[in-house]
């Protein structure tokens, strides 16, 4: 199975060029509007000043106080818009890089196990009996019916079946995948349960989805046999009833990284099937639980045994179990949710200590340069460990902010409640829980401290 990369849908990526190009353009289309704006705010200044120069009663002053208070308000508005709006496109460029990055790493280790199976087909037992049937002729103008006699083949299961098989796992040097290098070693018996003497033919061909193929033989009692015809693996051998005889069949083979053993879902009978393993993370196929299962050094054997009659529909046998990959989608989903987390942290601030233009532009760099470093130290270790690591330089810059050494402690538990935790919360599996203990901490906070008793 292989696994194609792609981005994650309608999220802007400024990687891509036709992206970056169109964030250009609209870039240019607000700036203009900006520009209007800030030549706006300019002339109604100069307008002020030029009236306060000649302001005798003083009546401007309550507007400029009040016109001041607006001006610095819009600009901490317009600050935090670009600061979200450039953080929400370069949170969605990081989900989108790490999303290709989570993506590339499945197709690995699905690409190191992809490919066809080597299926060892159960062997039949064949022979011919004659059964009439009626033909229909016409003589002389009028249908006749004619009796006539057709070979119809029938088939029996082995009455035995004794398989071993060893799997050594090996790197192709041309794709770098896992192949499997099998040595195969089965023992039938037949047994003729007919009530007379009959000519059989032992068929039993060789795996399918094999990529190297040697030393196959088949043997009857010690005596190599040959086909009927070559390229057909069907073997004669004559029994009388009750009769039994013994075939064996070896061979070496290479393939995929998956070898079954298929009954075709015909009756088996005193089967055993032994698999080993001889490498590690080895597991069996197909659901069909084993009847043993035995560490031998650093492989597992496989042992499947059915005395008596069973039907195995589907194969069953050993393919190599990759690692687990768990937890993913949780960065993209956390860089998506950044510019929310930042926006609440940032209003929590606000209302614990007065924030000027600096203090906002600190907290927005501390906060994206710190999820910055969180996206690609994941990649090295475990993401938990990494968010701990950069809580030390987290708290040191963001309990300067506000510049009130009083409300220090306020800083920091709005910042352990407005960004610390909600990350933690997108990380771990109880992320409801933990959001909502950030949030009851961040309103428990607000109202202890606006609602204080005088």
């Amino acid at each position: 199975m292989l696994v194609f990369t792609s981005g994650i849908p309608e999220i802007p990526d400024l990687t891509h060029p036709q992206e970056l190009q169109a964030f250009g353009q609209n870039l240019l289309h607000w700036g203009r509007w900006l520009l209007w704006l800030f030549v706006g705010f300019g002339g109604v200044i100069a307008a002020i000043k030029y009236a306060d120069r000649r302001d005798r009663a003083g009546w401007l002053n309550p507007i400029m106080v009040r016109y001041g208070r607006l001006l610095e308000g819009a600009l901490h508005g317009l600050l935090v818009v670009a600061i979200l709006v450039g953080g929400f496109f370069l949170c969605a460029t990081l989900a989108n890089r790490y999303h290709h990055w989570e993506q590339a790493k499945i197709e690995q280790i699905a690409s190191s196990v992809a490919g066809f199976r080597v299926e060892q087909p159960a062997p039949r037992v064949r022979y011919e009996v004659e059964e009439p049937y009626i033909s229909i002729t016409y003589i002389d103008g009028k249908p006749t019916e004619v009796e006539r006699q057709r070979q119809i083949s029938r088939f029996l299961s082995p009455s035995g079946s004794d398989i071993a098989v060893t799997l050594n796992q090996v790197t192709d040097p041309a794709t770098q995948r896992w192949i499997y290098q099998s040595d195969f070693t089965s023992r039938y018996q037949v047994t003729n349960t007919l009530d007379e003497t009959r000519e059989f033919f032992f068929e039993v061909p060789p795996p399918y989805g094999y990529t190297l193929l040697q030393d196959y033989r088949v043997e009857r009692q010690g005596q190599p046999q040959e086909p009927v015809n070559q390229g057909e693996y069907s073997f004669p051998v004559q029994l009388a009833s009750g009769e039994s005889t013994e075939f064996e069949v070896s061979y070496q083979a290479q393939g995929a990284p998956r070898w079954v053993y298929s009954a075709g879902g015909r009756l088996l009978s005193q089967f055993k099937l032994t698999v080993l393993a001889d490498f590690p993370n080895a597991d069996f196929a197909s659901g069909i639980v084993p009847s043993e299962t035995s560490l031998e050094g650093k492989g597992t054997r496989f042992t499947w045994q059915f005395d008596q009659n069973v039907s195995v529909r589907n194969p069953f046998g050993v393919f190599t179990a990759t690692q687990r990959i768990r937890q993913t989608g949780i960065f993209p989903r956390l860089l998506l949710l950044a510019p929310g987390i930042f926006l609440w942290w940032l209003l929590l601030l606000y209302l614990t200590v007065p924030m000027g233009l600096q203090d906002v532009a600190v907290a927005a760099a501390v906060f994206f340069a710190c999820l910055l470093s969180l996206t690609y130290a994941s990649r090295l270790f475990d993401a938990k460990l990494a968010w701990g690591l950069l809580l030390p330089i987290f708290l040191l810059f963001s309990v300067g902010l506000g510049g009130q050494h009083r409300r220090r402690w306020g800083v920091m538990l709005v910042t352990l409640s407005g960004a610390i935790l909600p990350v933690v919360g997108m990380l771990v599996s109880y992320t409801g829980l933990t959001l909502g203990i950030a949030g009851l901490v961040s309103v428990g906070w607000l109202i202890s401290r606006y609602y204080r008793a005088p």
